[in-house]
């Protein structure tokens, strides 16, 4: 958009799966799976199929003459990237440039629940491991040059800061390409609201519409945040194929249904469950989401907060409406992040490619729409998820121990793995 904003007063998103004519008048969809049209799919869950389709797009991406790598969380999309990478890196004509190690990296706060999950995976996996840690202040301070990179204002620059500043120094170590685990909430229904999913069809609906609007989020922040620090992301689970083969199975088989002992992405984990050659252990791919906002550091967040709640007033955001009547930010560190957007990107265009409403990770329409209670919360964060997210249960008991990890979501783990087993 910064190539455009100067010169022209009307530019919109070019939007995914579409092509431009000329010729033909225009914009024309060219890419037209079932999914995008919404209809409610009846294939039989077939974990093999699941499995090879996954292993096939990142088998794809190992496709490079460059020195490579894996972001990881240490949270079950980015670890099962980085087990079905290292399996199958050795036959790789990368391995035979680069080494059949993979590179796996790491960003979060001192004591965060990412740099402890990542580090446990990597060691599984015996992979070669970096961590970054930042400070509240250096993510602060990089917060301008983020949203001048990543172009929105929406709450996507809490995730995309560490994801720039990891970017920057995964560059540094001289790694061009880093495979990303984007792309399975949506996909899977992974995002903690699903758990109050009516049915299957509204169920598979809210899916679609997330992928639709990947290119706005989490497609967005992984590929301008990795782009801005001089890094190539590819995503295998966005691969279209693997998509098709998801999003054809039945609903039904996704919902989550805690009685069966299946959790958010029940089908996509057991498909990675083997207990002849398992690819991670138990407790890793049973654990439940974190926000990659959340994961890098809880205090990231509240840093975030009390940052802007010193930048701006609340008579500021009273009259919110008055400044930016379109797209109006409804907190002050939605206001912050708009006063900063508005600065590199005055115009009226510019600000409309920015999607509207909270619409990302565990607050959206549908969300409140499934349950009421949704609306009291103000925070996106996937820990703000009462009765969903185990972690934040033992969370004033850890603020006052001074400990940011707490160990409950492996107990939650345990249960959870002792239902499936019974159940399959």
């Amino acid at each position: 958009m910064k190539a455009v904003s100067d010169d022209c007063e009307r530019f919109t998103s070019f939007p995914p799966g579409h092509l431009y004519s000329s010729k033909q008048g225009g914009l024309r969809r060219w890419y037209n799976p079932q999914w995008v049209l919404e209809k409610i799919p009846s294939t039989p869950y077939d974990p093999i199929v699941l499995r090879e389709a996954f292993e096939k797009a990142v088998l794809m991406r190992l496709m490079t003459d460059v020195p490579f790598g894996v972001l990881l969380s240490g949270g079950l999309d980015s670890s099962l990237v980085a087990a079905v990478a290292c399996r199958y890196l050795a036959k790789s004509e990368a391995a035979r440039q680069w080494g059949s190690q993979l590179h796996t990296f790491c960003v979060g706060l001192e004591g965060s629940p990412d740099l402890k999950a990542a580090r446990e995976v990597a060691d599984y996996l015996g992979t070669h491991h970096h961590e970054l840690h930042f400070t509240v202040r250096e993510g602060i301070d990089a917060l301008e040059e983020v949203i001048y990179h990543i172009e929105t204002y929406v709450t996507t620059v809490r995730a995309s800061t560490p994801m720039f500043l990891m970017s920057r120094k995964i560059k540094s170590l001289g790694v061009k390409m880093v495979l990303f685990g984007e792309g399975s909430d949506e996909i899977f229904g992974g995002y903690l609201y699903f758990h109050k999913a009516p049915n299957k069809e509204k169920f598979h609906q809210e899916t679609c519409q997330k992928i639709k609007g990947l290119h706005l989020y989490d497609c967005l922040r992984a590929n301008k945040s990795a782009s801005a620090g001089g890094v190539e992301a590819r995503v295998p689970f966005l691969d279209k194929e693997f998509v098709k083969t998801a999003m054809d199975i039945d609903p039904e088989w996704k919902m989550i249904r805690p009685d069966l002992g299946r959790i958010e992405k029940w089908v996509l984990r057991k498909a990675f469950d083997d207990d002849q050659k398992p690819y991670l252990p138990k407790h890793i791919l049973y654990r439940q989401k974190e926000q990659f906002s959340d994961g890098v550091g809880y205090s990231w967040i509240e840093g975030l907060k009390d940052h802007a709640n010193k930048q701006v007033t609340d008579s500021m955001l009273m009259n919110a409406s008055f400044i930016y009547p379109e797209n109006t930010p409804t907190t002050k560190e939605g206001y912050y992040y708009r006063t900063i957007f508005e600065k590199y990107f005055p115009k009226n265009a510019a600000r409309s490619t920015v999607p509207g409403g909270p619409s990302v990770a565990c607050s959206t329409a549908k969300a409140v729409e499934w349950d009421a209670e949704w609306s009291k919360n103000p925070d996106l964060s996937g820990r703000a998820a009462l009765g969903i997210h185990t972690a934040v249960y033992e969370e004033s008991k850890d603020v006052k121990t001074g400990s940011l990890v707490s160990d409950s979501p492996q107990k939650l783990v345990k249960g959870v793995a002792e239902k499936v087993a019974a159940v399959v």
